[in-house]
């Protein structure tokens, strides 16, 4: 495949995907896994692993990258960070700078940008560089997204990602039984995986747009990419529970609050006879050296 007809595909699957994620947004916005009703109360934060393994944030500025509808970015925010989200959708930009409004936080910013341009639109540096789950799959080249990470960081700063594990990516999701059997590329590829789902991971109506080109990016690679790119790893966790539903097999654990509510979305792990055998996802801290 020449470079012409690489970039013409590259287009075709961001334009394939960005009509997807617009339409996803209303339906995400009603769906019950979203809980836009308690978010709205306070009651949606996010995960227990994220707030431990961040810390503080107040007074601190954050770029959240792929921020979607800007859920998790105000709840940065709602702990005390000064929040700027970024991301490829035009109705995912529009939703959030409402919903900023809804629940009161005037200085929330959200651009709408392709990551790999942002750069070109966003000139300004950040204490904390954050990623948030389902985020890295859409993307096509890992190493350029961490150069653009270590660009936005100030020195001192820190990149936080937690992510779905690549093993998960690679499985099939389709499978009834009991088998955990790779079906996609665990490493990076040039040319993306072509998906075909009817609907997105939440509750809510059909799609329209149902294609999907996804790639998918090795733990070694994603490290190696961020130290290339002059970050220092701080830690690498993988972790043995997930937010969402990946497999068919996987049981809901979601822990309670002490009032009884979830505190945030549904936790799910696979059967206890195979809790140990693959990690879920992954959460990685790196610093860019002052």
């Amino acid at each position: 495949m020449n470079i012409e007809t690489e970039t013409k595909e590259l287009e075709r699957a961001y334009a394939t995907n960005r009509a997807r994620w617009d339409e996803s947004v209303a339906i995400h916005a009603a769906s019950e896994g979203y809980d836009l009703k308690g978010f709205l109360a306070g009651e949606k934060t996010l995960h227990d692993v994220e707030m431990d393994e961040v810390g503080d944030v107040r007074q601190k500025s954050l770029l959240h990258l792929q921020c979607h509808f800007g859920m998790d970015t105000l709840n940065w925010a709602r702990l005390g960070a000064t929040v700027t989200g970024l991301d490829f959708s035009e109705p995912a930009v529009t939703r959030a700078r409402m919903l900023a409004k809804e629940i009161g936080i005037a200085d929330a910013r959200f651009i709408q940008s392709d990551l790999y341009a942002a750069p070109s639109v966003l000139s300004e540096t950040f204490d904390i560089v954050y990623t948030g789950i389902g985020a890295l799959c859409w993307l096509h080249d890992i190493r350029g997204w961490a150069r653009i990470v270590a660009a936005f960081l100030n020195p001192g700063g820190f990149l936080y990602l937690y992510e779905g594990h690549p093993v998960v990516w690679a499985m099939d999701d389709e499978r009834e039984d009991d088998l955990l059997v790779m079906r996609y590329p665990y490493f990076e590829t040039a040319t993306a995986s072509e998906r075909d789902y009817t609907y997105t991971y939440t509750d809510g109506p059909a799609l329209q747009n149902t294609k999907t080109f996804e790639w998918n990016h090795g733990i070694g690679e994603t490290v190696t990419a961020l130290i290339d790119a002059g970050l220092r790893i701080d830690f690498l966790h993988e972790h043995k529970e997930m937010s969402w539903k990946a497999l068919p097999r996987m049981e809901n654990v979601a822990s309670e609050a002490g009032d009884g509510r979830y505190q945030r979305r549904e936790e799910w792990q696979l059967p206890e006879a195979q809790r140990d055998v693959v990690p879920l996802m992954y959460s990685i801290k790196a610093t860019k050296q002052p």
